[in-house]
């Protein structure tokens, strides 16, 4: 089967492209351009006609990849042509009419890249975290992934689980063969380095996903404090509604926003108070619910107020900023209450010191995704398949010290496999491999 799809953004655009990928792709361009096939890997301006009518639609430039040296492993040419709707119709309806050539499914390229073994899960992963990648740090870590040195981690840790796991197979197969004292401290040692190393990976306090995802700020406060209104402000549009009916916002309301190159999702949530409306009241407690999960929570309150007590007192801690809105209306000092916590006095309608908040919530950030290590984990399947890992090989070394081999191998097995679906390589052959060049099997 042979694939197509507009592989540009949709919409007007100077040049859009079209890429078809499979073993009619040769035909297709012989179809469409009346000639021989261009040099490969080399720009050809070539007239791109209707098929069976000759009709041009388009005088564009073709890069033609024979298979395996393209980026599907397939055979693959890509059409550049002009960026109408117009254009780019006629030329998937032309390519609709060869036989076995169907429009491609979301993925499909980088999906048969992998299938084919040009890339990694990785690999396919970060080409569309840098697709959908909206800031610089989200650029810089997709990058990271694409370069390979997550994979290259992983398969390091991999290839130290099939070494021994070929010594306790070994084991197992020839068991009159007594192992070197070497050969079983090497398994020992070995294994508690993969087991550590899992737990430092794993202890990365989720930056990772944190950076792919965004940072997840609440606003938080009592009703009409001004928490819909600075939500508007850090949007720099009317992403809420603004009243001064209390109990206005009622459900949560999220706006993606890009503060100093950090990717950060905030919520503006229903005012905290006592309520009878049960409507209001499933907003409150969405609004603590959002708090409770939220890497940062901004307390908003009335400078005039001294509603800062119970609930919202009890929300402060390291990852909390009091802030305090309305200070153009302040004729008197703040409470003590209130002053007894670090804050930040603002009047958003005013935009009096607001600057002075992003800065506190830039440095929070900062933070935040400060890490020793490299970032490992960009997602939850890579977590969950280290998490079962670090799980199995717990279990095997406890069954190996019990010399339990056949059991502790399956959970070695396991622990091997987990480890390479993170990047989508499981393979049985390379523990015959690694069994074949570590012992003599012959003598």
């Amino acid at each position: 089967m042979t694939i197509y799809a507009l592989s540009t953004g949709p919409g007007i655009s100077g040049i859009a492209i079209v890429r078809v990928s499979g073993e009619d792709t040769k035909k297709v361009i012989k179809l469409l351009t009346n000639t021989t096939l261009p040099e490969p890997r080399v720009a050809t301006l070539r007239k791109i006609n209707k098929i069976n009518t000759s009709e041009l639609i388009d005088e564009g430039i073709i890069l033609w990849f024979p298979g395996p040296e393209s980026y599907t492993g397939e055979d693959m040419v890509e059409f550049h042509i002009h960026g109408s709707k117009a254009v780019i119709d006629a030329l998937h309806d032309s390519i609709s009419m060869v036989e076995n050539c169907r429009l491609a499914e979301a993925g499909e390229f980088t999906k048969l890249a992998f299938q084919n073994g040009k890339i990694n899960l990785l690999k396919a992963e970060s080409i569309a975290d840098l697709i959908s990648a909206e800031t610089e740090i989200q650029r810089q870590q997709a990058i990271k992934i694409m370069n390979g040195k997550s994979a290259n981690k992983f398969n390091h840790l991999r290839e130290k689980l099939l070494k021994i796991l070929s010594h306790v197979e070994a084991k197992i197969d020839f068991p009159d063969e007594d192992l070197s004292e070497n050969i079983l401290k090497n398994i020992k040692e070995i294994s508690n380095e993969v087991i550590l190393k899992i737990k430092k990976i794993l202890d990365d306090q989720k930056v990772g996903e944190r950076i792919r995802e965004g940072f997840k700020i609440a606003i938080i406060g009592p009703t009409n404090a001004g928490k819909s209104s600075l939500l508007n402000h850090l949007s720099n549009r009317d992403a809420a509604i603004v009243s001064e009916i209390a109990g206005t916002t009622r459900d949560v309301i999220e706006t993606h926003l890009n503060i100093d190159g950090y990717p950060v999702v905030v919520s503006d949530t229903a005012g905290i108070r006592d309520s009878k409306n049960e409507i209001e009241k499933k907003g409150i407690k969405l609004a603590l619910d959002q708090a409770e999960n939220a890497d940062l929570k901004l307390i908003v309150i009335d400078a005039k107020s001294t509603d800062f007590k119970g609930v919202l007192k009890e929300l402060m801690d390291e990852n909390a900023i009091l802030v305090v809105n309305k200070s153009d209306l302040l004729k008197e000092d703040l409470s003590y209450e209130i002053k007894n916590f670090e804050h930040v006095l603002i009047s958003v309608k005013n935009n009096l010191k607001v600057e002075d908040l992003i800065i506190k919530i830039k440095n929070k950030l900062k933070n935040k995704f400060i890490t020793s290590e490299d970032i490992l984990i960009t997602r939850e399947r890579h977590r969950q398949h280290l998490e079962q890992s670090l799980n199995y090989m717990i279990n095997f070394e406890e069954k190996n010290e019990a010399e339990d081999f056949d059991k502790a191998a399956e959970d070695l097995r396991l622990a091997t496999r987990h480890l390479g679906m993170i990047v989508g390589k499981v393979d049985v052959e390379e523990i015959l491999g690694s069994i074949f060049n570590d012992f003599c099997i012959g003598k």
